[in-house]
């Protein structure tokens, strides 16, 4: 009967068009409940640009590193953070606009002004409240700082409201999740509310442990394959489509055709020095991407498969993410692009794109473990830096290329 319900719900959901608006999730995971009590900055982006690298920026006060659209040509990021330590990122919201403004979406060019200005979360606030209007914007800006400071601002053409992450009325288990719905918003409009409520599953059940990293999140966030409404979750074996071929729906799970990256930034504790903060990085599509840490005092000199290649605007590691990706969405008739071949990325013999690539980001996270804490009380090594980045080239390079060779 299980089975069958399951089946009968997602013949139900394949009826609906795919939806291509921008469409994230994210959270603000406050230090009350991570494991070294430092806060994180999450965002699983979903948009209609799968090409996403990294770029460092110099700004007007304070450089910056960020996440950009590989054809795009400057003044446009999605999630970053500066070296003062102010990092923030956007979801798109469909309930916030009340106006008929049509010259829309200049979250991008807000986020890229606001990175090279701003300190902290007054600085952020300021810099809204001084912007001209319309501000051209329907969105949940996360922001945290170096100070503590943690918060969501819904804001639109001409208002925002500031939902403070401290705050245990509003974060009551020390977490705030966004998708795409602003909660001072139209009731009932918007969108993500699946995604929203599989993301408050999943945090409700490890807020009381404390014990929430980066790379839990990607491993139990960005690459869940839990589906609150169905009740399923694809990585278990009773619920694995496996059995029948492997293919299964694209909708409404957390990762989807759609996702682009997902970054995890890990905030410092007042009084830590802000170039700590450390950009947790996953380009492409997450099952098939592997997490490096990144850090705005390397300037230029990040790693060369986060960054635009040589022979290309893309960054190494998002082309090969993006490839493995459109193999398992690979049926491009009728609505076979709606479909995905779960096989390819987890099964039971251990092939999977996502099983095969863990051991390389589990090494690279090792690499940094000892270094990170030492930075912390005597500040970044720039030369055991380069040297670490180096690294983490060689082995993002051949756990592609290995996995290359076998398929």
């Amino acid at each position: 009967m299980r089975r069958l319900y399951i089946t009968i719900v997602v013949t139900i959901l394949s009826v609906f068009s795919y939806n291509q608006l921008i469409s994230c999730t994210s959270a603000i995971i406050t230090g009350k409940i991570t494991a070294d009590g430092r806060p994180i900055l999450w965002k699983h982006r979903d948009t209609g640009e799968e090409n996403n690298r990294v770029e460092y920026f110099k700004g007007e006060k304070y450089n910056f590193l960020a996440l950009v659209n590989s054809p795009d040509k400057g003044g446009v990021v999605w999630i970053g953070t500066n070296s003062a330590g102010f990092s923030i990122m956007n979801t798109a919201s469909y309930n916030l606009k009340d106006d008929d403004i049509k010259d829309m979406d200049m979250e991008g060019e807000l986020m890229y002004k606001a990175l090279a200005v701003c300190k902290n979360l007054s600085d952020f606030e300021e810099f809204l409240n001084k912007l001209p209007r319309p501000m051209r914007v329907e969105a949940n800006f996360g922001v945290i700082d170096a100070e503590g400071g943690a918060a969501y601002y819904e804001t639109n053409n001409t208002r925002f409201v500031k939902v403070d992450a401290n705050d245990q009325k509003n974060a009551p288990q020390g977490y705030l999740i966004y998708t795409n719905f602003s909660y001072t918003g139209r009731f009932n409009e918007g969108m993500g509310y699946i995604r929203h409520q599989t993301a408050t599953d999943i945090l409700s059940k490890a807020s009381p442990l404390s014990s929430i990293t980066p790379h839990w999140i990607f491993n139990n966030l960005s690459r869940s394959y839990y589906h609150s409404l169905l009740g399923v979750d694809l990585l278990k074996p009773e619920d694995s489509p496996e059995r029948n071929g492997g293919w299964f729906i694209d909708q409404d799970f957390i990762p989807r055709k759609s996702t682009t990256a997902s970054v995890a930034i890990q905030g410092v504790k007042p009084g830590e020095n802000p170039e700590m903060i450390t950009m947790w990085t996953i380009l492409g599509y997450p099952a098939a991407g592997i997490a490096v840490p990144l850090w705005v005092k390397a300037e230029e000199r990040q790693p060369t498969v986060v960054v635009k290649s040589k022979s290309s605007e893309n960054a190494f590691a998002c082309d090969r993410a993006v490839a493995l990706k459109h193999k398992t969405f690979s049926i491009k008739r009728g609505n076979g692009s709606k479909y995905m071949n779960f096989n390819l990325i987890h099964n039971s013999s251990r092939t999977g794109y996502m099983q095969e690539l863990s051991s390389t980001e589990t090494y690279i996270e090792s690499l940094f473990r000892e270094p990170i804490e030492r930075w912390r009380r005597e500040g970044i090594n720039q030369k055991e830096l380069q040297e670490l980045y180096s690294d983490v080239d060689e082995a993002v390079t051949g756990a592609y290329l290995s996995l290359t060779t076998k398929r």
